[in-house]
């Protein structure tokens, strides 16, 4: 019996990004069909928070609940931090630290983790959500990351995430995860301008990952520290080494 192939290594699949036909990439698009319905399920967490307005049974459901988790790269933080009224929004404001790796200890939340996630309210939901008779929108449409602009699209490369769960459907190199709007419509227009976010997100999400892991350092430094492709972070974005 032959050995398993060795997995193709980041750099390997980030030139296989960097190829992507973008004209491919929108057919596969076109043939499974989308249009945003503004339903805000991506937006928000896996559950209803206080739909009864009875605040205990909302303080009960939201403990309950997986909060929103979208991920958020060091370039877009700066980026929504800019887009806030005036300019002020801090990093706190638009990104939290990624859960993974994090655990409560004596002294408060603990641990090393990779990566930034859009920071949620107190319902889990995305802090730019907004919704008026159940219809969603988007705070900072304009400047919304790369996840979200692509949503409920991912494309099937090493090292690349899968956003909101495994694929519900697929064509060719795209995979489609859970949303209602699948299946609908969508012009060739749309459909190439989602395709050439999909290559840039692909792209992005796969120099982070290579500058994640060539800038990784342990620490035992106590508290909360992120690993992002810029180096050692605390959860407010400033490096791990400034003093201040």
């Amino acid at each position: 019996m032959s050995s398993p192939s060795p997995s193709p290594s980041l750099e390997a699949e980030l030139a296989r990004a960097r190829e992507l036909d973008e004209a491919a990439l929108a057919d596969a698009i076109e043939s499974i069909g989308f249009e945003c319905t503004r339903c805000g399920a991506c937006c928000k967490g896996y559950e209803t928070c206080g739909s009864d307005g009875d605040e205990g049974d909302e303080n009960q459901q939201t403990s309950e609940r997986e909060p929103h988790t979208a991920t958020v790269f060091p370039d877009e933080v700066r980026r929504l931090m800019a887009a806030g009224e005036d300019g002020t929004y801090d990093w706190r404001d638009v990104a939290r630290p990624m859960p993974y790796g994090l655990s409560e200890g004596e002294a408060g939340t603990e641990g090393e983790t990779f990566e930034w996630a859009l920071q949620t309210d107190d319902c889990g939901d995305c802090t730019f959500y907004r919704e008026t008779e159940g219809t969603g929108a988007c705070a900072v449409h304009d400047d919304r990351p790369l996840v979200c602009r692509t949503y409920p699209f991912s494309v099937a490369l090493g090292g690349t995430s899968q956003p909101m769960g495994e694929a519900v459907d697929g064509e060719g190199m795209v995979r489609a995860h859970e949303c209602e709007g699948l299946g609908r419509d969508i012009s060739r227009a749309d459909a190439e301008e989602l395709a050439s976010a999909l290559k840039a997100r692909a792209v992005r999400e796969l120099e982070e990952a290579i500058g994640v892991r060539d800038n990784y350092r342990p620490t035992d430094t106590p508290g909360v520290v992120v690993h992002d492709s810029e180096g050692q972070k605390r959860p407010d974005g400033r490096p791990l080494d400034d003093g201040t």
